[in-house]
C-alpha cells in the first residue's frame, strides 16, 4: 500500500518511527573496520625495500612496482601510524628515530612472509634436503671450517654445502643480499645491521727463520724488529692495518719488504729467509713450530676473534642452524649475541 492512500496520522505514525531513538541499552556495540590492513603488509614491505635499497626509485625496481607506487605507500603508512619515518632530503633515504623503532619492528615480519614458502619446505624437508650456503675468509675455510665441515657432511650427507671465499667486504655484501645464510671469520666495528658471536680467539704471533738474530732472544721488543723487513698480507686486508697502527702508535720505524696473500704463503717465504713476518695464531700448527721460530706477542698486537656473522631478523633454516651448532651449540640462544665485538674478518 503507497504512502498516497495511507491516511495522514499513519504517515505521521510511521514516520515518528522511523525517528525514533534506540531505547538505551540497546546501541548495537559495532567493530571497527580495520580495512587498512589487508594493504599494510604492502606498506610495510615497502617501507623495508626503501630502507634496504636507500631510495624509492631502487625499492620499486626490486618490489616491480612504479616508484610513485611505492611512494604512495610509505606516504600512506606515515599518515596512518602518525609518524614520520623517513627523510626524505638527503642523497640517500635516511630513518628517522621512529622509523628505526618501526623498521625493528617491521622487518622480521616481512622477510618471514617472504620466506615462508622456504620455510615451510624446509620444515617439511627436515634435513635431509636443501643446502647452506656460508661467506668465509680463505683462513676460516683452511683453518677453521675442515673438521666442521667434515662433521656436517658425514650427519647430514644430503645437504649442499657451498662455501664462498671471500674478503670481509664482500662477504658482508654477500650476507646484506641474502645470497649467504651466515658468514663465518673475524670482524672489527660490528655493522648496527648485523650480529656478531665470536667463538675462537688467537693471538698475535711472531714468526722468524730458525737461524734468525732474535729467534732464541726470550723477550722481544717492538723496537726490536724495526731492522728487519715485514712480510706482511696485502694493505686493504685488517692485519697489515692492524701492524701498521700499532708501529705507529708507538712510534717505532718498521719496513715491508714483501706483500703477498696467504698465511700459507707468508709462512714458506719466513722460513726461507726472505723476512720475517706478524701472524694471527691460527695458522700456526705443530709442523710450523718445527721450521719456525715462534713468538707471542700479543703484548703489543690485539688478539684476533672468529666467530659467527648473521644479518638481523634473517631467517635460518633448519639446515643452516645446524652448522651454526656445531660451530659452538646455543650460539644464537644468548642473550649478548647482539653486542658489537672487536674483531674483523
Amino acid at each position: 500500500m503507497s504512502n498516497a492512500r495511507l491516511k495522514p496520522e499513519a504517515v505521521s505514525k510511521r514516520a515518528r518511527a522511523k525517528t525514533k531513538p534506540r531505547r538505551k541499552g540497546k546501541i548495537p556495540v559495532t567493530t571497527a573496520r580495520f580495512y587498512y590492513k589487508g594493504n599494510r603488509i604492502k606498506q610495510l614491505r615497502a617501507f623495508c625495500y626503501a630502507v634496504k635499497f636507500g631510495s624509492v626509485a631502487r625499492a620499486a625496481d626490486a618490489l616491480f612496482l612504479s616508484p610513485s607506487s611505492v611512494s604512495l605507500q610509505l606516504s600512506a603508512l606515515e599518515n596512518e601510524l602518525n609518524a614520520r619515518l623517513l627523510e626524505r632530503t638527503r642523497p640517500r633515504l635516511a630513518l628517522t628515530p621512529e622509523g628505526q623503532m618501526l623498521y625493528d619492528l617491521a622487518r622480521p615480519l616481512v622477510e618471514g612472509m617472504e620466506n615462508l614458502d622456504q620455510q615451510f619446505r624446509g620444515q617439511r624437508q627436515g634435513m635431509d634436503a636443501g643446502e647452506v650456503n656460508i661467506a668465509a675468509g680463505a683462513s676460516t675455510i683452511q683453518y677453521l671450517l675442515p673438521p666442521l665441515v667434515r662433521d656436517y657432511r658425514e650427519n647430514f650427507p644430503e645437504v649442499r654445502l657451498q662455501l664462498a671465499n671471500v674478503t670481509g667486504k664482500d662477504g658482508l655484501a654477500l650476507l646484506r643480499s641474502d645470497q649467504v645464510d651466515f658468514a663465518v671469520g673475524s670482524m672489527l666495528d660490528v655493522p648496527h645491521d648485523l650480529s656478531y658471536a665470536p667463538v675462537h680467539w688467537f693471538d698475535p704471533m711472531l714468526i722468524l727463520p730458525l737461524d734468525h738474530p732474535l729467534a732464541e732472544k726470550d723477550d722481544i721488543a717492538l723496537e726490536d724488529l724495526s731492522p728487519y723487513g715485514l712480510i706482511l698480507p696485502p694493505q686493504r686486508l685488517t692485519t697489515y692495518r692492524l701492524v701498521d697502527l700499532v708501529f705507529q702508535q708507538r712510534n717505532v720505524p718498521y719496513r715491508v719488504a714483501i706483500e703477498v696473500g696467504g698465511w700459507e704463503v707468508i709462512k714458506q717465504y719466513v722460513a726461507m729467509g726472505l723476512g720475517i713476518s706478524i701472524v694471527t695464531g691460527i695458522c700456526i700448527n705443530d709442523t710450523d713450530r718445527g721450521r719456525l721460530a715462534v713468538h707471542n706477542m700479543r703484548r703489543y698486537f690485539p688478539q684476533r676473534s672468529y666467530g659467527v656473522v648473521v644479518r638481523k631478523g634473517k631467517y635460518l633454516s633448519p639446515q643452516a642452524r645446524a652448522f651454526i651448532e656445531r660451530i659452538k651449540p646455543g650460539l644464537f640462544l644468548r642473550g649478548n649475541y647482539d653486542e658489537p665485538g672487536h674483531s674483523e674478518r
